[in-house]
């Protein structure tokens, strides 16, 4: 899991959480953890939940027995979808590369 967490970039990891669902705090941790194999820190969850919602790409729903869901707004989707191709890219030219070196799945 320690490599997992050198690449991974908490705000797309909580914005590709909320794009299948609103959730909250807890279920994002959860989600993020099993589904992408990081584990966020509350204290780095709602810091980046507060610049995220400040930015305009997630907005808060109205609370669930003392929690608070989120959702990704269409701005929240369009910077995922961006961020996305972005890394396929990268991970693409590192794949070619790697075939290229002898190193194909590496």
């Amino acid at each position: 899991m320690r490599d997992a967490q050198r690449w991974a970039d908490p705000p797309l990891l909580v914005l590709a959480s909320l794009a299948s669902e609103p959730r909250h705090g807890y279920a994002i941790t959860q989600d993020v953890a099993a589904t992408m194999g990081v584990r966020l820190s509350p204290g780095t969850l709602y810091a980046v939940i507060a610049r995220l919602e400040a930015n305009g790409l997630i907005e808060p729903l109205p609370a669930q027995d003392r929690r608070r869901p989120y959702r990704i707004t269409g701005a929240g989707a369009r910077e995922l979808a961006s961020a996305t191709a972005r890394m396929q890219q990268v991970a693409g030219v590192a794949a070619q590369r790697l075939q290229q070196f002898g190193q194909a799945g590496a």
